[in-house]
């Protein structure tokens, strides 16, 4: 078996919520701790952001990035979350090369830090902060294709202790987080998060099929609702597009009273993922 990254899509919560006790996230951090005990430790991790968008993919390059605390509101302890986890510059520098063979302009960035994207879920799964990570930033265009295309061009990282997270969230209706929800609503939510865990999940869409699902994503029940703007559900298509096949562990969970997934593919790395389900 050809070794390849392990690859997670989760669903990181509102802002620094997660890291400050709200109990609407209890489901989510418990699965992420769980996750983190069976996942195997890997010697560096690329993180998708639905936080940073460029007009071409770009790469973190800096080899001690600051954090970026891109939320407001929030309690003063919010902004003096730490995670003094190192960056790679050579590794950068090697998906540079590798993205560039197939794309049509890829870039480095030596400047930028670390969204809360990468720090929140990361803050949970890994807290000693001593895995280099990078991030990967999605293209202002928010065009679905390009995204899945960007995934596939990351094949080439053949790499079974490398992991790769789409941090992004399967449900992203600001507004209706904290707004009560109606029969409506909630029936749409569960549709989307039906036909995403089925788009994902199921062996028998062929990979072609599983893709031409996920470039027509707005066609799904109740799309538009769960994903005013979609920059948050890109994330799993680059996750989609890198592994080319059905996962092997979908998770479905409560996150801020709405349902929501996360989706898990293993990798050569490990045989056996804990259920965060209820």
């Amino acid at each position: 078996m050809e070794a390849s990254p392990q690859i997670l899509f989760l669903s990181h919560g509102g802002g620094p919520l997660p890291l400050l006790g709200d109990r609407r996230h209890d489901e989510m951090v418990a699965c992420l701790r769980r996750m983190a005990g069976r996942l195997t430790r890997p010697s560096a991790i690329l993180v998708i952001s639905a936080h940073w968008e460029e007009a071409v993919p770009t790469i973190t390059a800096a080899p001690r990035p600051s954090l970026i605390h891109d939320y407001d509101g929030f309690p003063v302890e919010a902004y003096r979350i730490s995670y003094p986890c190192p960056g790679d510059p050579v590794l950068a520098e090697k998906i540079r090369e590798l993205l560039a063979e197939s794309l049509p302009a890829v870039t480095l960035d030596p400047l930028r830090g670390f969204d809360h994207g990468l720090f929140v879920p990361l803050k949970i799964l890994f807290p000693e902060a001593d895995i280099p990570c990078l991030q990967l930033s999605l293209t202002r265009d928010l065009d679905p294709g390009a995204h899945l295309r960007l995934g596939r061009a990351l094949r080439g990282l053949a790499d079974p202790n490398l992991l790769v997270i789409g941090s992004g969230f399967s449900f992203h209706n600001v507004q209706a987080f904290f707004s009560a929800t109606t029969a409506e609503q909630e029936r749409l939510n569960w549709a989307f998060e039906a036909w995403l865990q089925e788009t994902c999940a199921s062996p028998l869409l062929s990979s072609q099929a599983r893709e031409q699902r996920l470039i027509a994503w707005e066609q799904a029940p109740g799309a538009r609702y769960c994903h005013p703007r979609e920059e948050h559900l890109l994330p799993l298509h680059v996750c989609c597009g890198l592994a080319g096949a059905a996962c092997d562990e979908a998770f479905e969970l409560t996150i801020l009273d709405r349902k929501t997934s996360m989706f898990l593919w293993k990798g050569a790395a490990d045989s056996s993922v804990p259920s965060c389900q209820k």
